[in-house]
């Protein structure tokens, strides 16, 4: 089995991740906060495992929720996270969550997506049901 190429971020998508503003991430990385990887092109990337710290910050710091809600919902395995990427084509959408380093790709309705008022940085739970997965703003 070939070994897992680590997963770099450019500064705007560990930005979403972290749930910060683009200017900050680049005083980050001006800084020595992060660490980053130069590409050939001089431009920064951040290894996925260098966010680590800094989402467990927020875990720990985040208020502790009421299950109440879920129990509203058919669905049991339900993952919170952040939204850091939302392409809309047409009638489709394609959402991505990041739950800590891994990443949930949902494909719902443009409107579903509208009407929600859902964008980069919201926390949001994937809801996992067999083979689809629905976002629920949190």
């Amino acid at each position: 089995m070939a070994p897992r190429t680590q997963s770099l971020l450019t500064p705007r998508e560990a930005a979403g991740m972290l749930n910060i503003s683009y200017p900050t991430i680049k005083q980050w990385i001006l800084s020595g906060k992060i660490s980053t990887l130069p590409t050939p092109g001089g431009h920064h990337r951040i290894a996925a495992s260098t966010l680590k710290p800094f989402l467990k910050r927020e875990e720990e710091a985040a208020p502790v929720r009421s299950r109440e809600r879920y129990r509203k919902v058919s669905g049991r395995n339900q993952l919170v996270g952040k939204v850091i990427e939302i392409k809309i084509d047409g009638l489709m959408a394609k959402v991505v969550v990041a739950i800590g380093d891994q990443r949930i790709t949902s494909i719902i309705t443009s409107d579903a997506v509208r009407e929600m008022q859902l964008k980069r940085g919201d926390t949001a739970a994937a809801l996992v049901k067999s083979t689809d997965v629905m976002i629920e703003l949190v």
